[in-house]
This record gives structure tokens, C-alpha cells and sequence, in this order.
């Protein structure tokens, strides 16, 4: 079976427009939660979110070219042309159908659909942009990446919620074994930070209303969670065989070596509380990298700071790892970053890869009041240093949707 590496990370968020820039502030523990000014914050409950800062498209990717996308695809272009430009791989007539794009959004041009709805209301439908319906569309998060990079091969989205970006990266690796690609660009797009989105959130009491503490309320495994912090951002990654890594002389970033999906059947937006589908996805993951439970170094929970999740995932985890559950630093990085819902499986995967290359474990910052329902090690404030050589990433999503993903650091030679 082929061995699939990483070459090559992008990514644009809350706390940075570079891996480099987001991995300094995760490591310091920095958080990226902020008030809400993409829009009126007045008109939600929530006020508060992770929004990216200062973020010019048109310096990238051209005036017209940036007009003409939704902010989701903006920052998905960007990243995939950052992760391409680090793996070193040039996309040719000779190799254009043999590169693939598996990139996702969730929720799609939620900005575009808002200001549509806006001139549709008030100017009437002749004065909607022409470009307003296929901006919408989720696809152009796979779309405009081959655009700009000229990519002919297998290029499609998915959506598997919160989970979806956890999923492409997956199913990225199964398009190269299966001999479709050589190289396939992997991640997810969010830029839903708008009254639609925000609003609909509150109405199910999903997200956190600590409004006059941004900085500190998203707070996994703490006590006093009160709900996720809604973010934007966009992650992606550079898969490629082994084989073609190496023939062109890559620098390889780690192997993506387990990978598995499964689905709680139980409820559209609560996890299954016996957290039996995300143990059954942890197990199968490792399983499928031929590994035990006495192996994984480092686990970066989904931990998105709801207090269902949480307690779900602390409890799947001690199912799988048993009293080795214990023994196992566990961070979540959304304590900094926020949920970035569609992107946060590859933005959480590049944090993998980091870790493992500089040995430092990210810490959750905000945990001041251990629940006694997550009792493990969540790595709290503070970053810690380990060697570590397998690491495992937990994605979850509305509708039961969970993906887990299995690391492991590069060892030239070493299988």
C-alpha cells in the first residue's frame, strides 16, 4: 500500500496568515477570539468570535480576482498557493492530471448569501452581482485553488460538517493510493462569521456568550464552559506518495499513516453521549497504522469547549486507551483559535506536524477550573516539550460526523 507524506502547509487564521506566525502564538499560548466586526455585533447574542485581521486579498491574489470570490474562497486560495510554494511542487502540462484537489467548506459564501439576500430585499433581484451564485457555492473551495494553480485532476469538495476538513485529508490519501493523483491539496475553508450563522448558533445555545471576556471564553474542559467560539480560517496540506516525494527530492513534514470515519447515528447536533462511534473511529484509526494504544504521544482533541463534547470525548478516549488514557497529553488548540467548524480537522493536522517537528506540545489555555467529568491531562496553560512520534487528531461534526487522523513524524528510512 502507498505511504502517503505531507510536503507542504498553508494556512490563513484568527492568529496568523502564515503556519510560522500561528505556530509562534500556539506555542505562546496566544488567543485569537476577539468582538465581532464583520457585522453589527447588536444583532447577536454571541459578540464575540475569531476573526482573521487584516487580511488583504486583492494584495495576493489580484483585485478582480478577489471581487469576484466569497471571503471562504479568498482565504483557501491563499493557503493552498503558501502550502504549494513550501512543498516545491510546480503544477505542469505533464503532471496538471496526475495533481488532485480535495478542499471543503461547510457552510460556503455565507458573506455573499448574506449581501445577496441584502440587495434582493432592498434593490430587487436585478441587482444581485452576477457573481453572487457561484461565490456561494462550496465547491469554489476546491474550485479556485486549481484555478489559480492550473490543476486538472480529481478536484471535487465534501462536507461532513465539522468534521470535513478531517475527512478531505483522508479521502485525499485514499485518491493517491487508488492511483487517481500523485500529489492532491487537502484541507477546508470558514468564513461564516456572520448574523445567519452567529445567530442560528445561538438559538441552539452552542456558543459561548462570555462577551466581556473574548480572550477567555473558549475554555475546553473547563467547568465553566459555556459553548464554542465561532471562528473563520482556512487550512491546507500537500499529500503526495512516498515514492513521488522522494523521486523529486521533497522535504517531507510527516506521514500521514491512519485515518478513519464513522458516524453516531444518534442525533443531528448532540454527540452520542456514550461516545461509542468515536472510540470505534479512534480504534480503527489505529488500527489501521498498525499501532496501540501504548503508542500515541500526543492527542489534539476536537475539545471545542461545549459541555457535551467535552465529557463525550474525554470518555471515548479513556475507552480506547484504558488507564493508558492517563498517560497521554491531550491539548486543544481551539482554546486559541476558536472552532473554525469546516476548517479546524487541517488546521489542527498542521498543528500536528509542527509538534511533532519542534517536539512541543500546544497547551488549552483557559483551564482554570477542571471539570471532574475531564480528568485527563489537557496540557493546561502552558506549552510542554516531548519527543513525540505518533500523534492523533480528533474531528467531530453536527450530525454525528467524527474523523480521526494518525500522525507520524518523519524518520527518513524508518517505517
Amino acid at each position: 500500500m502507498k505511504r502517503i507524506v505531507v510536503t507542504g502547509m498553508g494556512t490563513v487564521n484568527p492568529l496568523g496568515h502564515t503556519v510560522e506566525e500561528t505556530w509562534a502564538k500556539i506555542k505562546a499560548g496566544v488567543s485569537g477570539i476577539g468582538p465581532i466586526t464583520r457585522y453589527d455585533p447588536a444583532l447577536t447574542d454571541t459578540k464575540i468570535a475569531g476573526e482573521i485581521k487584516d487580511f488583504n486579498p486583492a494584495a495576493r491574489l489580484g483585485h478582480k480576482e478577489a471581487r469576484r470570490m466569497d471571503r471562504f474562497a479568498q482565504i483557501v486560495v491563499v493557503s493552498a498557493l503558501d502550502a504549494m510554494a513550501q512543498s516545491g511542487y510546480e503544477v505542469t502540462p505533464d503532471n496538471t492530471y496526475d495533481t488532485g484537489i480535495l478542499i471543503s467548506a461547510g457552510f460556503g459564501g455565507t458573506e455573499t448569501l448574506t449581501e445577496s439576500f441584502e440587495t434582493l430585499f432592498k434593490q430587487g433581484a436585478g441587482r444581485i452581482r452576477p457573481t453572487a451564485f457561484p461565490a456561494v457555492l462550496s465547491n469554489m473551495a476546491a474550485a479556485m485553488p486549481a484555478m489559480f494553480l492550473g490543476i486538472k485532476g480529481v478536484t471535487f469538495s465534501l462536507s461532513a460538517a465539522c468534521a470535513t476538513s478531517a475527512v478531505s485529508i483522508g479521502e485525499g490519501a485514499e485518491v493517491i493510493r487508488r492511483g487517481d493523483a500523485n500529489v492532491v491539496l487537502v484541507g477546508g475553508s470558514e468564513a461564516g462569521i456572520m448574523p445567519i450563522a452567529v445567530g442560528g448558533l445561538n438559538a441552539m445555545r452552542a456558543i459561548s456568550t462570555r462577551n466581556d471576556a473574548p480572550q477567555a471564553a473558549s475554555r475546553p474542559f473547563d467547568m465553566t464552559r459555556d459553548g464554542f467560539v465561532p471562528s473563520e480560517g482556512a487550512a491546507v496540506l500537500v499529500l503526495e506518495s512516498l515514492e513521488h516525494a522522494q523521486a523529486r527530492g521533497a522535504k517531507i513534514l510527516a506521514e500521514l499513516i491512519g485515518y478513519s470515519a464513522t458516524c453516531d447515528a444518534t442525533h443531528v447536533t448532540a454527540p452520542d453521549s456514550d461516545g461509542a462511534a468515536v472510540g470505534q473511529a479512534m480504534r480503527r484509526a489505529l488500527a489501521k497504522a498498525g499501532l496501540t494504544a501504548n503508542d500515541i504521544d500526543y492527542i489534539n482533541a476536537h475539545g471545542t469547549s461545549t459541555k457535551l463534547n467535552d465529557a463525550m470525548e474525554t470518555k471515548a478516549i479513556k475507552q480506547v486507551f484504558g488507564e493508558q488514557a492517563y498517560n497521554i497529553p491531550i491539548s486543544s488548540t481551539k482554546s486559541m483559535t476558536g472552532h473554525a467548524m469546516s476548517a479546524s480537522g487541517a488546521l489542527e493536522a498542521i498543528f500536528c506536524v509542527m509538534a511533532m517537528n519542534e517536539g512541543i506540545m500546544p497547551p488549552t489555555i483557559n483551564l482554570e477550573h477542571p471539570d471532574p467529568e475531564c480528568d485527563l491531562d489537557y496540557i493546561p496553560h502552558t506549552a510542554r516539550k516531548k519527543e513525540l512520534r505518533y500523534v492523533m487528531s480528533n474531528s467531530f461534526g453536527f450530525g454525528g460526523q467524527n474523523a480521526v487522523l494518525v500522525l507520524k513524524r518523519w524518520e527518513n528510512g524508518a517505517k
